[in-house]
């Protein structure tokens, strides 16, 4: 029976070696990663999204009473999501009429009003959609119209993985 050679084994420890390494990067890598979820109230996953910490996203519709759009910003932060910021034309039931201690307001080019600095958890994160006013996911640069994506009148719940 023939000896493997000093080079081959030293090939097969390499080898081994990055194999290992990689498991670890991939073991490591993969703590961080979350996935947002958006399902309705049959169950069906309408979409999903990778995000990791310090992800933002946005959810547009218009106010059911006085027609405008508001617009509101969350952030994964600590493996949970956190309303951070709303945006909107004019008031109306559910929209702020005051600015917290930490919060500011200022304006958009366009004239909406825009608080910040709200970081307020959002443990159960929904929206009742209908046919009557779309509701849209932003996320990096993308729209999502995820009224159209669930196709009937609901509750749509955002859910966090790890």
């Amino acid at each position: 029976m023939k000896k493997p050679s000093y080079t081959r084994t030293r090939l097969v420890v390499a080898v081994a070696a990055l194999c290992a390494a990689a498991a670890v990067l991939l073991l490591l890598g993969g703590q961080g990663d979350m996935t947002l979820s958006v399902v309705g109230e049959n169950g069906e996953v309408v979409a999903q999204l990778p995000v990791e910490e310090g992800s933002r996203f946005s959810v547009t519709f218009k106010h059911s009473v006085n027609q405008s759009d508001v617009r509101e910003i969350y952030e994964i932060s600590d493996g949970r999501i956190f309303v951070e910021a709303c945006e909107y034309a004019a008031f109306g039931a559910g929209v702020a009429t005051e600015i917290e201690e930490g919060q500011t307001l200022s304006y958009t080019e366009d004239g909406k009003m825009l608080i910040e600095g709200i970081h307020r958890e959002i443990p159960r994160l929904c929206y009742m959609v209908g046919r009557k006013n779309d509701h849209f996911l932003e996320f990096e640069g993308r729209r999502l119209n995820i009224t159209d994506l669930y196709g009937e009148i609901g509750t749509l719940t955002f859910t966090l993985t790890h």
